[in-house]
Protein backbone atom coordinates (compact mmCIF):
# COMPACT_ATOMS: atom_id res chain seq x y z
CA UNK A 1 0.00 0.00 0.00
CA UNK A 2 1.49 3.41 -1.31
CA UNK A 3 -1.51 5.96 0.50
CA UNK A 4 -0.05 7.49 3.59
CA UNK A 5 -1.13 7.05 6.98
CA UNK A 6 -2.97 9.56 8.80
CA UNK A 7 -1.46 12.35 9.98
CA UNK A 8 -2.45 15.88 11.40
CA UNK A 9 0.01 18.00 9.67
CA UNK A 10 -0.29 16.21 6.78
CA UNK A 11 -3.02 16.97 3.76
CA UNK A 12 -4.50 15.50 0.40
CA UNK A 13 -5.24 18.22 -2.43
CA UNK A 14 -7.78 17.55 -4.30
CA UNK A 15 -8.80 19.87 -7.12
CA UNK A 16 -11.90 19.90 -8.76
CA UNK A 17 -13.55 18.93 -5.48
CA UNK A 18 -17.17 20.39 -5.74
CA UNK A 19 -18.86 17.95 -7.15
CA UNK A 20 -18.38 14.70 -9.55
CA UNK A 21 -14.65 12.42 -9.69
CA UNK A 22 -13.31 15.27 -7.48
CA UNK A 23 -15.77 15.28 -4.61
CA UNK A 24 -15.76 11.31 -4.88
CA UNK A 25 -12.04 11.04 -4.62
CA UNK A 26 -11.78 13.79 -1.64
CA UNK A 27 -14.70 11.71 0.40
CA UNK A 28 -12.36 8.50 -0.08
CA UNK A 29 -9.86 9.66 1.25
CA UNK A 30 -11.58 11.21 4.32
CA UNK A 31 -12.82 7.55 4.55
CA UNK A 32 -9.31 6.72 5.15
CA UNK A 33 -8.59 9.28 7.61
CA UNK A 34 -6.78 11.60 5.55
CA UNK A 35 -6.70 15.04 5.92
CA UNK A 36 -8.25 16.69 2.63
CA UNK A 37 -7.52 20.26 1.46
CA UNK A 38 -10.77 20.64 -1.37
CA UNK A 39 -10.01 23.44 -4.51
CA UNK A 40 -11.92 24.07 -6.48
CA UNK A 41 -13.75 27.76 -7.46
CA UNK A 42 -17.13 27.15 -5.35
CA UNK A 43 -16.38 27.90 -2.37
CA UNK A 44 -19.80 27.42 -0.71
CA UNK A 45 -20.01 23.86 -2.07
CA UNK A 46 -16.69 23.02 -0.95
CA UNK A 47 -17.51 24.63 2.64
CA UNK A 48 -20.60 21.95 2.55
CA UNK A 49 -18.38 19.34 2.00
CA UNK A 50 -15.70 20.19 3.93
CA UNK A 51 -17.68 19.79 6.98
CA UNK A 52 -19.64 16.60 6.17
CA UNK A 53 -16.47 15.16 5.85
CA UNK A 54 -15.09 16.05 8.89
CA UNK A 55 -18.12 15.95 11.30
CA UNK A 56 -18.42 12.04 9.02
CA UNK A 57 -14.95 10.81 9.24
CA UNK A 58 -13.35 12.82 11.72
CA UNK A 59 -10.79 14.48 9.79
CA UNK A 60 -9.23 17.72 9.26
CA UNK A 61 -10.71 19.59 6.14
CA UNK A 62 -9.93 22.58 4.29
CA UNK A 63 -10.79 24.54 1.47
CA UNK A 64 -9.21 26.95 -1.16
CA UNK A 65 -11.11 28.47 -3.24
CA UNK A 66 -8.72 28.74 -6.55
CA UNK A 67 -9.06 29.57 -10.03
CA UNK A 68 -6.69 27.25 -11.63
CA UNK A 69 -6.68 29.28 -15.36
CA UNK A 70 -4.87 31.82 -13.01
CA UNK A 71 -1.25 31.52 -12.02
CA UNK A 72 -1.39 33.67 -9.20
CA UNK A 73 -4.77 31.87 -7.66
CA UNK A 74 -2.26 28.43 -7.99
CA UNK A 75 0.22 29.75 -6.39
CA UNK A 76 -1.87 30.63 -3.41
CA UNK A 77 -2.79 27.63 -2.88
CA UNK A 78 0.72 26.69 -1.88
CA UNK A 79 0.74 29.98 0.31
CA UNK A 80 -2.20 28.53 2.49
CA UNK A 81 -0.89 25.14 2.92
CA UNK A 82 2.37 26.96 4.11
CA UNK A 83 0.32 29.35 6.75
CA UNK A 84 -1.74 26.56 8.01
CA UNK A 85 1.80 24.68 9.03
CA UNK A 86 0.36 21.90 6.76
CA UNK A 87 2.53 19.29 4.41
CA UNK A 88 1.22 17.91 1.19
CA UNK A 89 1.52 13.89 0.45
CA UNK A 90 -1.18 13.44 -1.20
CA UNK A 91 -1.92 15.74 -4.38
CA UNK A 92 -4.93 14.96 -7.37
CA UNK A 93 -5.23 17.34 -10.61
CA UNK A 94 -8.49 16.03 -11.17
CA UNK A 95 -9.99 19.66 -12.28
CA UNK A 96 -10.68 19.86 -16.26
CA UNK A 97 -13.21 20.52 -19.06
CA UNK A 98 -14.04 19.94 -22.44
CA UNK A 99 -14.96 22.49 -25.11
CA UNK A 100 -16.81 20.86 -28.39
CA UNK A 101 -17.31 21.63 -31.65
CA UNK A 102 -14.70 22.02 -34.88
CA UNK A 103 -11.47 23.96 -34.15
CA UNK A 104 -12.80 26.66 -36.56
CA UNK A 105 -15.46 27.65 -34.86
CA UNK A 106 -14.62 28.02 -31.69
CA UNK A 107 -14.27 30.73 -28.89
CA UNK A 108 -10.35 31.14 -28.50
CA UNK A 109 -11.10 32.44 -24.33
CA UNK A 110 -12.93 28.96 -24.00
CA UNK A 111 -9.78 27.18 -25.55
CA UNK A 112 -7.13 28.98 -23.64
CA UNK A 113 -8.94 28.56 -20.52
CA UNK A 114 -9.23 25.06 -21.02
CA UNK A 115 -5.82 24.38 -21.58
CA UNK A 116 -4.82 26.43 -18.68
CA UNK A 117 -7.19 24.20 -16.45
CA UNK A 118 -6.37 20.69 -18.09
CA UNK A 119 -2.36 21.30 -18.86
CA UNK A 120 -0.82 24.54 -17.27
CA UNK A 121 -2.54 23.68 -13.85
CA UNK A 122 -1.79 19.82 -13.53
CA UNK A 123 2.17 21.14 -14.21
CA UNK A 124 2.16 23.88 -12.17
CA UNK A 125 0.83 22.19 -8.94
CA UNK A 126 3.39 19.42 -9.60
CA UNK A 127 6.13 21.83 -9.71
CA UNK A 128 4.62 23.57 -6.26
CA UNK A 129 4.47 20.02 -4.32
CA UNK A 130 6.13 17.44 -5.58
CA UNK A 131 9.46 18.62 -4.70
CA UNK A 132 7.90 18.88 -1.10
CA UNK A 133 7.08 14.78 -1.34
CA UNK A 134 10.60 13.69 -2.45
CA UNK A 135 12.31 16.17 0.38
CA UNK A 136 9.61 14.39 2.91
CA UNK A 137 10.52 10.65 0.91
CA UNK A 138 7.00 9.82 0.75
CA UNK A 139 3.60 11.17 -1.13
CA UNK A 140 1.56 10.21 -4.00
CA UNK A 141 0.00 11.73 -7.17
CA UNK A 142 -3.27 11.00 -9.17
CA UNK A 143 -3.79 13.08 -12.83
CA UNK A 144 -7.09 12.52 -13.76
CA UNK A 145 -6.58 12.13 -17.67
CA UNK A 146 -9.49 10.29 -20.07
CA UNK A 147 -9.86 7.51 -22.20
CA UNK A 148 -9.49 9.84 -24.64
CA UNK A 149 -5.76 10.50 -24.16
CA UNK A 150 -5.31 8.00 -26.14
CA UNK A 151 -6.36 8.89 -29.57
CA UNK A 152 -7.06 12.44 -31.46
CA UNK A 153 -10.88 13.11 -31.17
CA UNK A 154 -12.29 15.73 -33.90
CA UNK A 155 -14.26 18.17 -32.52
CA UNK A 156 -12.74 17.91 -29.19
CA UNK A 157 -9.34 18.53 -31.01
CA UNK A 158 -6.72 21.13 -31.49
CA UNK A 159 -5.14 22.54 -28.08
CA UNK A 160 -8.51 21.00 -26.98
CA UNK A 161 -9.62 18.62 -24.58
CA UNK A 162 -7.88 15.15 -26.09
CA UNK A 163 -5.03 16.52 -26.53
CA UNK A 164 -4.71 18.09 -23.21
CA UNK A 165 -5.33 14.57 -21.77
CA UNK A 166 -2.50 12.98 -23.95
CA UNK A 167 -0.37 15.40 -22.35
CA UNK A 168 -1.58 14.30 -18.52
CA UNK A 169 -0.73 10.97 -19.57
CA UNK A 170 2.12 11.36 -20.96
CA UNK A 171 3.28 13.77 -18.39
CA UNK A 172 2.10 11.26 -15.91
CA UNK A 173 4.22 8.39 -17.25
CA UNK A 174 7.82 10.79 -17.43
CA UNK A 175 7.03 12.23 -13.75
CA UNK A 176 6.67 8.54 -12.72
CA UNK A 177 10.03 7.29 -14.15
CA UNK A 178 11.76 10.51 -12.59
CA UNK A 179 10.19 9.53 -9.07
CA UNK A 180 11.10 5.99 -9.11
CA UNK A 181 13.28 6.11 -6.33
CA UNK A 182 12.05 9.11 -4.36
CA UNK A 183 9.27 7.13 -2.28
CA UNK A 184 6.61 9.38 -4.10
CA UNK A 185 4.11 7.57 -6.40
CA UNK A 186 2.42 8.91 -9.26
CA UNK A 187 -0.60 7.53 -11.43
CA UNK A 188 -2.68 8.53 -14.36
CA UNK A 189 -6.82 7.71 -13.75
CA UNK A 190 -8.06 7.44 -17.31
CA UNK A 191 -11.85 7.42 -17.17
CA UNK A 192 -14.45 7.00 -20.12
CA UNK A 193 -17.71 8.50 -20.14
CA UNK A 194 -18.49 9.24 -16.59
CA UNK A 195 -22.20 10.13 -15.25
CA UNK A 196 -21.25 13.13 -14.20
CA UNK A 197 -23.60 16.43 -16.61
CA UNK A 198 -19.29 16.57 -17.91
CA UNK A 199 -20.75 16.49 -21.58
CA UNK A 200 -23.93 18.56 -20.96
CA UNK A 201 -21.72 21.34 -19.16
CA UNK A 202 -19.91 21.69 -22.73
CA UNK A 203 -23.33 21.81 -24.86
CA UNK A 204 -23.83 18.38 -25.76
CA UNK A 205 -26.97 15.95 -24.12
CA UNK A 206 -25.86 12.58 -22.66
CA UNK A 207 -28.62 10.80 -25.90
CA UNK A 208 -26.22 12.53 -27.84
CA UNK A 209 -23.26 10.75 -26.56
CA UNK A 210 -24.83 7.66 -26.19
CA UNK A 211 -24.84 7.32 -29.49
CA UNK A 212 -20.91 7.81 -30.06
CA UNK A 213 -20.16 5.91 -26.52
CA UNK A 214 -22.59 3.23 -25.95
CA UNK A 215 -24.30 3.34 -22.34
CA UNK A 216 -22.42 -0.08 -20.98
CA UNK A 217 -19.30 1.65 -20.94
CA UNK A 218 -20.91 4.88 -18.91
CA UNK A 219 -19.33 4.25 -14.99
CA UNK A 220 -20.76 6.88 -12.23
CA UNK A 221 -18.31 9.28 -10.56
CA UNK A 222 -18.07 6.88 -7.15
CA UNK A 223 -16.97 3.74 -9.35
CA UNK A 224 -14.54 5.75 -11.16
CA UNK A 225 -13.27 7.45 -8.01
CA UNK A 226 -13.01 4.34 -6.30
CA UNK A 227 -10.66 2.68 -9.05
CA UNK A 228 -8.07 5.81 -8.86
CA UNK A 229 -7.74 5.74 -5.17
CA UNK A 230 -7.49 2.15 -5.63
CA UNK A 231 -4.93 2.40 -8.37
CA UNK A 232 -2.87 4.70 -6.25
CA UNK A 233 -2.94 3.01 -3.33
CA UNK A 234 -1.19 -0.08 -5.44
CA UNK A 235 1.12 2.13 -7.05
CA UNK A 236 0.01 1.69 -10.41
CA UNK A 237 0.89 3.38 -13.47
CA UNK A 238 -2.12 3.71 -15.77
CA UNK A 239 -6.12 3.04 -14.05
CA UNK A 240 -8.74 2.45 -17.08
CA UNK A 241 -12.01 1.90 -15.14
CA UNK A 242 -14.41 -0.76 -16.75
CA UNK A 243 -13.42 -3.64 -19.07
CA UNK A 244 -14.96 -2.33 -22.21
CA UNK A 245 -13.06 1.04 -21.51
CA UNK A 246 -9.67 -1.28 -21.73
CA UNK A 247 -10.29 -2.65 -24.77
CA UNK A 248 -11.51 0.96 -26.54
CA UNK A 249 -8.00 2.27 -25.11
CA UNK A 250 -6.00 -0.17 -26.33
CA UNK A 251 -8.57 0.13 -30.28
CA UNK A 252 -7.46 4.21 -29.82
CA UNK A 253 -4.24 3.27 -29.34
CA UNK A 254 -3.53 0.86 -31.58
CA UNK A 255 -5.65 1.66 -35.17
CA UNK A 256 -3.78 3.50 -37.62
CA UNK A 257 -4.34 7.21 -37.59
CA UNK A 258 -5.36 7.17 -41.56
CA UNK A 259 -8.49 4.86 -40.06
CA UNK A 260 -8.89 5.91 -36.84
CA UNK A 261 -9.32 9.85 -37.41
CA UNK A 262 -11.85 9.80 -40.50
CA UNK A 263 -14.12 7.12 -38.54
CA UNK A 264 -14.27 9.33 -35.30
CA UNK A 265 -14.85 12.68 -37.42
CA UNK A 266 -17.77 11.58 -39.20
CA UNK A 267 -19.13 9.60 -35.97
CA UNK A 268 -18.37 11.73 -32.95
CA UNK A 269 -20.91 13.83 -32.19
CA UNK A 270 -19.55 17.57 -31.45
CA UNK A 271 -17.52 16.73 -35.36
CA UNK A 272 -20.48 16.87 -36.82
CA UNK A 273 -21.72 20.39 -35.57
CA UNK A 274 -20.56 22.03 -38.14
Amino acid sequence: MTLPVPDPDRTCIVTGASSGIGKEIASLLAARGLGVTLVARSEAKLQALARELAVRHGIRSEVVAADLTDETSRNRIADVIHERGLKVNVLVNNAGFTTMGPVSQSDPAAEVAMVRTNVEAVAHLCSLFVPGMVEQGSGAVLNVASLVAFQPLPGQAGYGYAASKAFVLSYSHALRGELLSSGVTVTALCPGTVETGFAAVAGISDEEYAQFMPSFTWLSAEAVAKAGVDGMDANRAVVIPGTANRVLAAAGWFTPRSVLVPALAKHHPPALRK
